[in-house]
């Protein structure tokens, strides 16, 4: 009996270990599935997904439908109509003669209506969608470009934050080393046991900075996945390494990018296609002044019935004798409109104005951003250059001053202030390398230049 209750807790326990191994499995898949996203993906996710993009090919699609309908303009319209009457009561079927009588009335029509002329209102109001069309195409493009500059500034504030945090950790490491070495010189007697808590305090504000540095890490990560419009729930992102950058990748001047922006930036043939549009709305206001022309054809035929009649016509047979075919030329001459064609076209061209000025400004904030972006990108580089240098100096100064203090001629407390300005000097270098890579980065946007390289 024991040995039956042996074999079945064995049994049991294999089953609860491969239930075990199950889990942990799956617990294994499911984080070696954790997506990693690359900065190409990051884009390409968002100029997909993103709702402001989405409504901008809405609007494209809209454009189209009303293209169709501009075309519809030019052809005929047809209609058919059928009706069908009962009269009852008294009436008057001859002279001093009345009487009760109950009649049924069939009516089939059938017509066809061609605007012949309308004052080029048709042909203006199909260029008119036309252009609306590129005009909504090139908004969509602004945006998308807009979107684009936008995830890569989130992403390159994702790795900025994270160099930050190992530079952070790297700091711990050495002070988890000082304060051992510390820990052995007091023990042979070379310095004081207070230097050990100097050591501590100073472990301690390193991992602080830790904290600090993962939870700025964090809500890098949280803004850019905010974006791309994902859950932040495991989302994360490809560390890549941003080279050290040089002067090689700073432009000797402004006017290759501001002459390039102003022949292509999406935003400046926005401001031209509205001067077009509105050049075209004045044309079609104009047209109310001209006289308009249709042609239409209507065909019809009837059947009647009475109770006053014993000899009326089987029904086809009315249908067939009452057909009946009409053929109308209208034409429609304006002579006073109370003075709403003059209004229209006198508004359609302080609408043509509005619309020359809109460029004008669109141009002058155009110049105003890049010679801000420029100026900022000069200013970037320097502050790189300067911290660059800036390092290697307190880099000498502080392997001096280590040099110093582990043969007990440097304080701790002189050398954790050679250590705070290493610091500073590291944390300088690496704000100042992203800024000047993100503001590059902006003069490329207005180059037309790829983002993602």
């Amino acid at each position: 009996m024991r040995t039956k209750m042996k074999i079945k807790n064995t049994k049991l326990q294999g089953f609860k270990s491969l239930i075990v191994l199950a889990i942990l499995c799956i617990s294994v898949s499911s984080f070696s599935q954790e997506k990693i996203w690359t900065l190409q993906e990051c884009v390409n996710h968002a100029l997909e997904h993103n709702i402001t993009i989405k409504q901008a090919e809405n609007s494209l699609l809209t454009s189209d439908q009303d293209i169709i309908a501009a075309k519809g303009q030019f052809l005929p319209s047809l209609s058919a109509s059928t009706s069908q009457g009962l009269s009852l009561g008294t009436s008057l079927v001859a002279e001093g003669i009345f009487a009760n009588r109950t009649s049924h009335s069939t009516n089939v029509g059938l017509s066809v209506s061609q605007t012949v002329f309308n004052g080029f209102r048709n042909l203006n109001n199909k260029k008119s969608a036309l252009l609306n069309r590129e005009t909504n195409g090139l908004e969509l493009n602004r945006i998308k470009d807009d979107i684009s500059l936008n995830v890569v500034n989130a992403y390159l504030n994702v790795l900025f934050n994270k160099e930050n945090l190992e530079t952070a950790q790297a700091q711990i490491l050495f002070s988890e080393k000082q304060l051992n070495q510390v820990k052995s010189l007091v023990d042979a007697g070379v310095q004081p046991k207070a230097n050990i808590y100097d050591a501590e305090a100073t472990l301690s504000r390193d991992e602080q900075q830790v904290t600090l540095a993962e939870n700025n890490f964090n809500l890098a990560l949280l803004s850019l996945s905010q974006l791309l419009q994902v859950p932040y729930n495991g989302f994360n992102v490809e560390i890549i390494d941003i080279d050290s950058p040089s002067e090689a990748v700073m432009y000797d001047s402004v006017d290759p990018v501001l002459n390039y922006a102003l022949e292509n930036r999406n935003e400046i043939k926005i401001a031209e296609k509205n001067i077009e549009s509105a050049e075209l709305n004045t044309e079609i206001s104009k047209g109310g002044y001209l006289p308009s022309a249709s042609l239409s054809y209507g065909f019809g035929t009837n059947a009647f019935y009475s109770n006053l009649s014993a000899n009326e016509e089987a029904f086809l047979d009315q249908l067939n004798n009452n057909k009946g075919h009409s053929f109308n030329l209208g034409i429609s001459i304006p002579i006073f409109s109370r003075f709403q064609n003059k209004t229209n076209v006198a508004k359609s061209k302080i609408q043509e104005d509005n619309s020359k000025l809109r460029l004008q400004q669109a141009k002058i904030d155009l110049e105003s951003n890049i010679q801000r972006a420029y100026t900022d990108a000069q200013a970037g580089l320097k502050a790189y250059l300067a911290a660059k240098k800036s390092l290697e100096s307190q880099t000498l100064a502080f392997n001096n001053s280590k040099e110093r203090f582990d043969i007990g001629v440097l304080t701790n407390f002189d050398l954790e202030q050679a250590r705070v300005q290493l610091i500073n000097a590291e944390s300088s270098l690496i704000n100042a390398k992203y800024d000047f890579v993100f503001k590059t980065k902006v003069l490329d946007f207005y180059m037309g230049k790829s983002l993602i390289n």
